[in-house]
């Protein structure tokens, strides 16, 4: 049913052995035995196994049986870090199901990655639900070439899924990886969740991205300095300490307030939030990219790990 008909020449075709020299069965013979008796009607399979049609097709003939319809899929080659293409073996990552879940991919987005291995819509459309995948699906769009199994495609496929998750289900599932389990930043893993959900492409990410959370990094004074925000080491210091001393007064570490307070004092400085809010992220996390901006840190960091951080920065600098 994908690669059409093909015609074997009978005299290429060695005699089969039927019954080995104890009375077994051999297994091309069991194999459409047992497939008739139990009613089968199409048999799926792997494409390296087209050879071996002709001996079962000549045994259903034989036995003046209808034979089932052959569905041959085309194999998953893995990429090698040659950039040559190779049967999918262990050597080029997880190569079971279970493996991937371990990796921290979900299932639904393992699913609809593999789905798409081999196997074509009619439209554009590449994110898959279970039932949209059973009501598109066809036996015409599958390849007949080999297919090459691509992490990096995986990782996208898998990250749409995980944003569309509900945000309820996403907190429960992530909330292992993030190492927030059990500490005093557990009280603000909702908001945390919903920073990370459209941000990551498995599970397996987010121990990364919380890091910082958990243990400010060693990070050079140079991340203060940005063309495209004017920002400086000197224009860093003052808005610093503009914040710590602003913010240290501030009693109500709600996200309204700590927006209303950060965008007051920008307003003061006559700056853009962003340009003003540059050196304080920095500051709190060490990083250049965060999920997350200055506002969303300091409301999950806390009043005091967060006045610690700015003036660590400011003695830094």
């Amino acid at each position: 049913m994908v690669y059409g008909e093909i015609t074997v020449e009978n005299s290429t075709l060695d005699d089969q052995v039927l019954l080995k020299s104890d009375g077994m069965p051999t297994y091309n013979f069991a194999n459409v035995v047992d497939d008739h008796l139990m009613h089968i009607t199409h048999i799926i399979r792997g494409s390296e196994y087209l050879s071996s049609n002709p001996k079962y097709l000549l045994l259903y003939k034989a036995f003046g049986w209808e034979a089932p319809e052959y569905i041959h899929l085309p194999l998953i080659n893995g990429k090698n870090p040659d950039g040559t293409i190779s049967k999918l073996s262990k050597r080029h990552g997880a190569v079971s199901f279970q493996a991937l879940l371990e990796q921290g991919y979900i299932p639904e987005g393992i699913i609809n990655y593999i789905a798409m291995l081999g196997w074509s819509p009619k439209s554009e459309q590449e994110i898959f639900t279970m039932d949209e995948l059973i009501a598109q699906f066809s036996v015409s769009g599958i390849h007949k070439s080999p297919a090459v199994f691509d992490y990096q495609k995986l990782d996208w496929v898998n990250g749409k899924h995980i944003s569309m998750m509900d945000p309820a289900v996403f907190r429960t599932l992530a909330l292992p990886f993030s190492g927030m389990e059990g500490t005093a930043l557990e009280s603000k893993w909702e908001k945390t969740a919903s920073l990370l959900q459209s941000r990551i492409g498995k599970m397996s990410e987010i121990p990364e991205k919380t890091a910082f959370l958990h243990e400010l990094p060693d990070y050079s004074t140079e991340l203060f300095i940005n063309k495209k925000n004017k920002s400086t080491l000197e224009t860093s210091a003052a808005i610093l300490k503009k914040a710590a001393n602003t913010l240290s007064t501030v009693d109500d570490w709600s996200e309204e307030v700590l927006l209303d307070t950060v965008t007051g004092m920008a307003s003061e400085a006559g700056l853009k939030i962003g340009p003003f809010t540059w050196p304080i992220r920095i500051a709190l996390s060490g990083l250049l990219v965060t999920p997350g901006g200055a506002i969303d840190l300091l409301y999950i960091l806390g009043k005091e790990e967060s006045l610690r951080r700015i003036t660590k920065a400011i003695e830094k600098i």
